[in-house]
């Protein structure tokens, strides 16, 4: 008999027969009394060898990204690092190649090789159902960054639809009325809950919907100078663009400088992140403010306090997501049309 039978014959994870094997405290007295009696019933005698493995923490946590923005990046790396260090903890890196055809099979890998205690997952992997089954067959607590898919779990996020709402009701408040928006990678959730927002927007201000004014983008640079390309060689070209981040924002706004477009007084431009990008480029970016570093740190948190949690019975779909403001970040960028 394995350590398996007896969680599945009393109906627990893996994680609370090894509890309360090592007779760990506030375990529940009916869980404790339901897995000693599945014991006796099978028998069940733990290798005193493999107890120790298993009983022992790697005091590590995996952080799993794939994600083209490398200024969101760092200040994801940043807060996992903060939050980490100060629990003592460590971070394990963990990037996946691009378009991996077997995603799930190679974060599984990653978790069982690394021995990592817990996973946190930076969009978009924590958006792939396949991955989070994955996890969950494995009974490997992890925490999500921005989950979308309405999945419940540990996580933290903004209202991205909102956000982006908000966006075109300042630019539509300026007197914009022919507004371009760039989306994002169709496999970030991120992506379609701007693109909602976009639409919201216009609609809040009686704008019709075209789909000529929305670009497919990558979440990168040259992704919005083909953009700029594609807005800005337009007969009607609009007055104003949505870039949904900060990268594909500077790309179009270069691309546009370059064909001599003034920003903003005939091209209004606003992002999504306020990453310090926004604060670099010139004209500064109006921008929304994701706090990503926080965001990542209190994610971190809350992984490492599920972990340490000494009554783990409640599942991981029982806990819940924490949601962090968003606000616009006005500056140089925006302005009413022809000014």
């Amino acid at each position: 008999m394995t350590i398996d039978d007896v969680a599945s014959h009393a109906g627990v994870s893996i994680k609370t027969v090894s509890r309360v094997l090592n007779k760990e405290p506030n375990v529940r007295p009916s869980t404790r009394e339901r897995v000693e009696k599945a014991v006796r019933e099978l028998d069940y005698s733990p290798h005193p060898s493999a107890r120790g493995l298993a009983g022992a923490r790697s005091r590590m946590i995996g952080l799993i990204y794939d994600n083209p923005s490398p200024n969101y990046l760092a200040q994801a790396v940043t807060g996992a690092l903060q939050a980490s260090e100060a629990a003592g903890y460590a971070v394990s890196l963990f990037a996946p190649e691009h378009d991996d055809a077997d995603l799930p099979t190679s974060v599984a890998r990653f978790a069982a090789q690394s021995r990592v205690d817990a996973m946190l997952l930076i969009p978009p992997v924590g958006d792939v159902p396949a991955v989070l089954d994955a996890l969950d067959e494995m009974d490997l607590t992890y925490a999500r960054v921005a989950p979308l898919d309405g999945r419940p779990g540990i996580g933290v996020a903004i209202d991205d639809r909102m956000a982006s709402a908000m966006v075109i009701e300042h630019l539509t408040g300026l007197g914009h009325a022919r507004i371009g928006f760039i989306t994002g990678p169709e496999n970030h959730g991120a992506a379609s809950a701007r693109l909602d927002g976009y639409r919201l927007g216009l609609a809040r201000s009686e704008i019709d919907y075209a789909a000529e004014l929305v670009f497919a983008g990558r979440f990168d640079a040259e992704s919005g100078r083909r953009a700029a390309d594609h807005f800005l060689e337009m007969d009607d070209p609009p007055t104003a663009i949505f870039a949904s981040n900060d990268e594909m924002a500077a790309g179009l706004m270069q691309g546009a400088l370059e064909r001599g477009w003034k920003v903003p007084e005939q091209l209004s431009i606003a992002g999504f992140d306020d990453t310090p990008l926004s604060r670099a480029v010139w004209p500064a970016l109006t921008t929304v403010r994701q706090p990503i570093r926080p965001m990542v740190y209190r994610a971190t948190e809350l992984l490492l306090e599920a972990i340490h949690d000494p009554d783990r019975d409640a599942p991981q779909s029982e806990r819940g997501v924490e949601v962090f403001d968003a606000p616009l970040v006005v500056r140089d960028t925006t302005a009413p049309p022809g000014r």
